[in-house]
């Protein structure tokens, strides 16, 4: 997979939806036109209303490589003008308009001669990105050692939660923000500069970094990971905000 991916408007249908957290759904299109893409991008789905106005939002891939079937996890912003539409009302079947693929800086390419470690780490649905490329990390004979770091703030809204179980190539450690699992012993808590400290590759590993979540989450953690003496030019960061 080289990454001359062809960038263009598509249309996509929707092949199924299911619901992934208590806000969130997983939505499977089929896109007959779709170049494939690399783990870590992203497209822009548009809608366009019956007057003719039109929105436009981006969205991380789940999925990746030479396929047709997208796959996107989509967390509601409510009010936005988009996300609710994407969980609520498009139905089976029916047409979308996606444009991609997108993204060149904040993807992983698989096969790469860099051998080094892959720290992934992800706040809430930051996860989609990375959880791409742990998934085609797991399609590779042998390659990079991978971690993931994922803070979210339940057990209930840890998305791709039995994927992520199932991973053989990649640890997974989720630290829960607001409730434990049942059973555990480890208390709720925000994740802090000692947490990342104990959880991600060291320094010294030469680890290539990507941190994606809400911007908050990503400017902590990167300030983090520089006073830990982590090369700034390693750490690949994706954030988002706003209206959705």
């Amino acid at each position: 997979m080289t990454g001359a991916f062809r960038v263009g408007w598509h249309v996509g249908r929707l092949a199924s939806r299911r619901r992934e957290t208590e806000s969130a759904v997983r939505l499977e299109l089929d896109v007959p036109s779709w170049p494939g893409s690399l783990p870590g991008s992203h497209l822009d789905i548009r809608l366009t209303a019956p007057d003719g106005y039109q929105a436009t939002r981006s969205y991380s891939l789940a999925s990746s490589g030479d396929t047709t079937r997208l796959v996107l996890a989509v967390d509601e912003v409510p009010g936005g003008e988009v996300s609710p539409f994407l969980v609520h009302q498009l139905e089976h079947g029916e047409d979308i308009e996606v444009h991609g693929p997108l993204g060149r800086f904040f993807v992983w390419t698989p096969s790469d001669v860099d051998r080094s470690p892959v720290q992934l780490i992800a706040g809430g649905s930051g996860v989609v990105p990375l959880f791409s490329m742990a998934s085609a990390r797991e399609r590779e004979a042998g390659g990079a050692d991978f971690r993931l770091l994922y803070s979210v703030r339940t057990p209930g809204d840890v998305f791709f939660a039995q994927e992520l179980a199932a991973l053989s190539g990649t640890t997974v450690d989720v630290v829960h923000t607001r409730q434990s699992p049942p059973g555990s012993v480890d208390s709720p808590g925000r994740l802090t500069r000692d947490t990342v400290a104990g959880l991600v590759f060291p320094a010294s590993a030469g680890p290539r970094i990507f941190v994606c979540g809400p911007t908050p989450f990503v400017e902590a953690v990167a300030g983090w990971l520089l006073d830990l003496g982590h090369d700034a030019a390693r750490v690949r960061t994706e954030r988002f905000g706003g209206s959705r």
